[in-house]
């Protein structure tokens, strides 16, 4: 005999703040917590994490971290919460995937893209600001790596505001995919893809918007026509001040696809691989375009919410 289904709230927990405001109609920005967990060395985690959610706040809107503590999902943290995301020894990398076991076995951990992603959504969360999503891998027609992040993205309602793709991976065929999967991409005032680290990729893309006013437009369009639930992503480079040298970038990627082909790094492994690499061989330069192209993320999404807010 089939056993009845958790109730929602044992496994997502919205914070009081956040609560309330969605309640209300209030902007609400998502926020993944595996830049905090995995993504920055101690303390400046922690250091980075309440700027963000401070980063937010300066535009009218009500940050909501996302984490899942102890089996339930956290749609916002507290202060002791954000410290346990920043500190906690061998806190467990979670995407979608993950998030039944984890409920299911009281697990612990931060939430990547697609995770935060759905998360997000499942509780009346529209938009989200993360860095870069994951996406096609370099060499796929052999090893089949594809990031959870596009397969998330072409059925969960959410609207993420990012720097592009990581460009470690292959950006024409992330591209492609992602028209495949009927996923809307959108270039923040610029008419080319932006390369995370780089102000560019060098790809076109099809849509240029000028305002956070405009995205609040296409996510109405969005509702308006119906379809599958499909996210929309506002590509927001990283300013060509902030941005990674281009020729330091292309230099120590080649180095580090070279390195991770001679030491059969492969699977889950070579992301993290790939970029410990290029933060190393940077001096840590890829590192703050990574930061400066997160607080732009950040800034333009706590300003979308807030116009999405106000119209809707």
């Amino acid at each position: 005999m089939r056993t009845s289904p958790l109730p929602i709230d044992t496994v997502l927990r919205p914070s009081q703040e956040v609560a309330e405001a969605l309640a209300q109609g209030a902007p609400v920005v998502a926020l993944e917590s595996t830049i905090i967990s995995h993504g920055l060395p101690q303390p400046r985690n922690l250091e980075v994490a309440v700027e963000l959610e401070e980063i937010v706040r300066a535009q009218g809107a009500v940050p909501a971290t996302i984490a899942v503590l102890d089996g339930v999902a956290r749609i916002g943290l507290d202060a002791a919460e954000l410290k346990r995301i920043a500190t906690e020894p061998g806190l467990r990398k979670l995407g979608y995937r993950d998030l039944p076991a984890a409920a299911a076995l009281k697990a612990s951990g931060a939430t990547t893209v697609s995770a935060t992603s759905f998360l997000a959504a499942r509780a009346g969360v529209r938009v989200f600001a993360t860095g870069g999503l994951g996406g096609v891998h370099r060499q796929w027609s052999d090893s089949q790596d594809e990031s959870a992040d596009l397969d998330t993205l072409s059925r969960t309602r959410i609207t993420v505001v990012c720097a592009g793709v990581k460009s470690i991976l292959d950006v024409p065929a992330t591209l492609q995919r992602l028209e495949t999967r009927g996923v809307t991409v959108t270039g923040f005032r610029t008419d080319e893809f932006p390369g995370f680290y780089l102000h560019t990729s060098g790809e076109r893309i099809d849509w240029r918007i000028e305002t956070p006013q405009e995205a609040a437009a296409v996510m109405r369009a969005q509702d308006a026509f119906g379809g599958p639930e499909t996210a929309l992503i506002v590509a927001n480079p990283v300013p060509p001040q902030e941005q990674l040298d281009p020729d330091l970038h292309d230099r120590v990627l080649a180095e580090a696809l070279a390195a991770a082909e001679r030491e059969k790094v492969t699977g889950q492994a070579i992301t993290p691989f790939l970029l410990d690499y290029l933060v190393r061989g940077t001096d840590g330069a890829s590192l703050e375009a990574n930061l400066a192209a997160v607080r732009g993320n950040t800034r333009l999404a706590g300003q979308i919410a807030a116009s999405w807010s106000k119209e809707s």
